[in-house]
């Protein structure tokens, strides 16, 4: 499985970035961490530069930290609190709320300055952006629009979470890595406590089409449906 992926992102350097480099966000979760295995393997990890990316204090960024270095890549750590405040004092100032109490910016912000900051790096090398979303999370909209969603290549956007922890231990990397709970950073809830269900009935249903839980059910394709937007090309209007 991993060698077909490896293939496909040697093809794609060779025909849309020769001799750049891959810029990778490093979360320290299984996405990111397989995600920046499968470049260091396809390109070499001299050509896979990591940014990690705190907003303040990381309570897990040790294990970011222990990724790049057991990759042996060069990494940039970018702290956002700076950015993320200042966008919030400017806005928050012609509004009478804060717009942090709006879980939809709270929460989505912070994404689109990663995804912001990615990108400058990326010029500064002369890269290409690493989308590290899997088919669970864009099945269910688990993403920010603009923000983890984008990237100039995606190797894992066709791999459940299931199927994303078996490349990892294709790939050899450690538990650490592979197992390590799904969480966004900001809530300070794993993924699967927000949203109500776990990976495995996910991936069992995307798979399969079967749930045995009715409720799941409703609310899984209620995701799907309202979500849609975030990995369908931009509605226009065509004369």
């Amino acid at each position: 499985m991993k060698n077909e992926v490896i293939k496909w992102i040697k093809d794609y350097f060779n025909e849309n970035g020769k001799g750049c480099k891959a810029i990778v966000g490093i979360s320290g979760g299984t996405d990111s961490s397989v995600v920046a295995s499968l470049c260091v393997e396809a390109l070499g990890k001299e050509n896979v530069i990591g940014v990690l990316m705190p907003c303040g204090i990381q309570h897990d960024i040790d294990v970011s930290l222990a990724l790049v270095k057991y990759l042996g890549i060069k990494y940039h750590i970018i702290n956002i609190e700076e950015p993320v405040g200042a966008l919030r004092s400017i806005i928050g100032k012609e509004f009478d709320n804060d717009p942090n109490s709006v879980d939809a910016y709270k929460t989505n912000t912070p994404a689109r300055i990663r995804m912001t900051t990615l990108y400058g790096i990326c010029a500064l090398y002369g890269g290409r952006v690493a989308n590290t979303c899997n088919l669970s999370e864009d099945y269910i909209g688990y993403s920010t629009k603009f923000g983890d969603s984008a990237g100039d290549f995606s190797p894992i956007s066709d791999f459940t979470k299931t199927e994303v922890r078996e490349l990892g231990r294709e790939l050899g990397l450690s538990k650490l890595f592979v197992e390590k709970t799904p969480e966004d950073g900001m809530s300070g809830k794993s993924d699967e406590e927000k949203l109500g269900f776990t990976y495995e009935v996910l991936d069992r249903y995307i798979r399969t089409g079967v749930c045995d839980d009715p409720k799941i059910k409703e609310r899984i394709d209620y995701l799907h449906r309202i979500n849609l937007h975030k990995i369908e090309p931009m509605k226009s209007y065509r004369r």
